[in-house]
C-alpha cells in the first residue's frame, strides 16, 4: 500500500524546497530517486538550522550536531524534533521550509525503509554535509556582528568545496553503481574522483556568485592568500570600486573552476549515450554553471550583490530543450561543453595575458 506521508515528503515538498534541483530528481532513474530525494529533504533541514540567523550561532551548532546524531541513529528525540519545529520552524519565511522543519520525524522514518546500502549511503553524505555546515558556523561570526572573517589558503577552500559539494559527487557516483550497474564506462575509483571533481565545480561556481552576499554576512570564501597576493584584503571586497582591481583574482579563481569543469565533462562522457535520464542529470548542471561563469566574467561588478551574476529561467529552460536532441551524442555534448569553456577563457584571456 502506498505510504502518503512517504509520498508528499518525496513528492511536494520536496519539489517546494529543492526548486531547480527538482528538476534533476524527476530525470533520474527511478530507483536513485528516493535515496537521493530523502538525502537532499535532510541536507536541506540541516542547512536551515545552519542558516537561520535569528538564532544565535552556538544554539544553531548544537541542534545541527544533534540533528547530526539522530540521522545516524541516534534513538528517536521528541524533544529535539518539537525544538527544531518551534525554534528553527518558527523564524522561517518560507513555508515549505517550515513543513519541512516540521516533518523531521516522519523524513527520519524514512531512513529504515530503504535498503541498508542506501540508508549508509544516506547518512554518510548527510553527515559530511553538516560537517560543512559545521565549520561555517565554527570559522565565521555571527551574522549580525558586523566582523568578516576569510578562509586562509586554496587549500581550504578546496576542503571546504569537498565538504559542502565534491561529497555529493561520490554520494551520486554510489548510487549510480548501486542502482544502475555496469552503466558508467570507468572503473569506480576514476568515477568517484571525477565525481568530486563535478561537485567542485558546482560550488566555486556558487562561491564565486554568491560573493557579494555572503561578504555582508560576514563570510568571505575567497582565500586570504590569494587575496593578499593581488593586493587586496576581505573588506576591499565590499568596496564597489574595487571590483576592477578584484577581477584578476576572479579571473584566477574561474579558471580553477573550468578545470573541475572539464573533469565534469569526462564524467558526463563516461555515461553511455543510451542513459539518458542520467546524462541529463550532469548536462544541466555543468551548462547551467558554465552560464553563470560566463555572465560572472563578463560583470564588471561581480562582487556587488545588487548586480549578482544568475542565469534566468527562460535560459534554464533554453538548456533543457536543447540537450534533449543533443544528450545521446559525445560529440555534440563535447562541442557544447568545450564551446562554453573556449568562450569563457576568451573573455579572460586579454586580462591573463596582461
Amino acid at each position: 500500500m502506498p505510504n502518503p506521508t512517504r509520498a508528499f515528503l518525496l513528492g511536494p515538498l520536496l519539489k517546494g524546497v529543492s526548486r531547480s534541483f527538482y528538476l534533476t530528481l524527476r530525470i533520474l532513474p527511478a530507483g536513485m530517486r528516493d535515496p537521493i530525494g530523502l538525502a537532499y529533504l535532510l541536507a536541506r533541514a540541516a542547512d536551515t538550522i545552519a542558516d537561520t540567523s535569528l538564532i544565535p550561532p552556538a544554539q544553531r551548532l548544537a541542534l545541527l550536531l544533534s540533528f547530526r546524531d539522530q540521522v545516524n541513529g541516534a534513538a528517536g528525540d521528541a524533544a529535539l524534533m518539537r525544538r527544531m519545529a518551534q525554534e528553527v520552524g518558527a523564524q522561517q519565511q518560507q513555508s515549505d521550509e517550515k513543513v519541512l522543519l516540521e516533518s523531521l520525524g516522519p523524513a527520519l522514518a524514512i531512513l529504515p525503509q530503504l535498503s541498508e546500502s542506501d540508508r549508509e549511503a544516506v547518512r554518510g553524505i548527510v553527515s559530511t554535509l553538516a560537517s560543512g555546515m559545521e565549520f561555517d558556523l565554527r570559522t565565521f561570526p555571527d551574522e549580525a556582528s558586523g566582523r568578516l572573517a576569510a578562509l586562509r589558503t586554496l587549500d581550504e577552500l578546496d576542503r571546504y568545496t569537498y565538504l559542502v559539494a565534491g561529497c555529493v559527487g561520490e554520494f551520486w557516483t554510489t548510487m549510480t553503481y548501486a542502482h544502475m550497474p555496469g552503466v558508467l564506462k570507468a572503473g569506480p575509483d576514476t568515477m568517484l574522483a571525477l565525481g568530486v571533481r563535478f561537485g567542485k565545480a558546482l560550488q566555486m561556481t556558487n562561491v564565486l556568485r554568491d560573493c557579494g552576499k555572503d561578504l555582508r554576512i560576514g563570510r568571505c570564501y575567497l582565500p586570504a592568500a590569494l587575496l593578499a597576493r593581488h593586493g587586496l584584503a576581505p573588506q576591499d571586497l565590499l568596496a564597489p570600486a574595487n571590483a576592477a582591481r578584484a577581477r584578476p583574482l576572479l579571473f584566477e579563481l574561474v579558471h580553477h573552476a573550468l578545470g573541475h569543469f572539464r573533469a565534469a565533462l569526462d564524467y558526463t562522457l563516461a555515461i553511455p549515450g543510451s542513459a539518458v535520464r542520467l546524462r541529463l542529470a550532469c548536462i544541466w548542471p555543468i551548462v547551467i554553471g558554465l552560464e553563470t561563469l560566463l555572465l560572472l566574467v563578463d560583470n564588471p561588478a561581480w562582487p556587488d550583490p545588487a548586480r549578482i551574476s544568475k542565469v534566468r529561467r527562460k535560459a534554464v529552460y533554453r538548456v533543457m530543450a536543447y540537450s534533449l536532441p543533443a544528450v545521446a551524442s559525445d560529440r555534440l555534448v563535447r562541442r557544447w561543453v568545450e564551446g562554453l569553456l573556449a568562450r569563457i577563457e576568451a573573455r579572460m584571456a586579454p586580462a591573463r595575458a596582461g
